[in-house]
């Protein structure tokens, strides 16, 4: 018995067609970022403890940042990272995750 052979290649979904020569979600940043695993701190205010989390992927632009919650955290914040401190803006967040942009 001969078995049927599936192109993935010519396939479609409920997202459209699907072309393997090219990414599932359209990249929209300037810069590409850099796959890492660095600490950093999060500043929301001069007397508001630092909160720890951890940077993901980094680019001159912006960041990924990993935390235990992003509950409660503003759209604008102080990043400090490798010593330098860089204000930047959430792009986009999931519960754990942070996308940024540095401002």
């Amino acid at each position: 018995m001969r078995e049927a052979q599936f192109d993935f290649r010519q396939a479609s979904c409920h997202l459209g067609h699907v072309d393997s020569r090219r990414s599932a979600v359209q990249e929209n940043r300037a810069n590409v970022r850099k796959r890492v695993l660095k600490t950093a701190q999060i500043i929301l205010s001069d007397k508001a403890p630092k909160l720890d989390c951890a940077v993901r992927n980094l680019s001159n632009t912006g960041a990924c940042l990993q935390l235990s919650t992003t509950y409660g955290i503003p759209m604008s914040f102080d990043v400090v990272l490798d010593g330098v401190r860089r204000p930047c803006r959430a792009v986009w967040r999931t519960d754990t995750k942070m996308g940024v942009t540095f401002i």
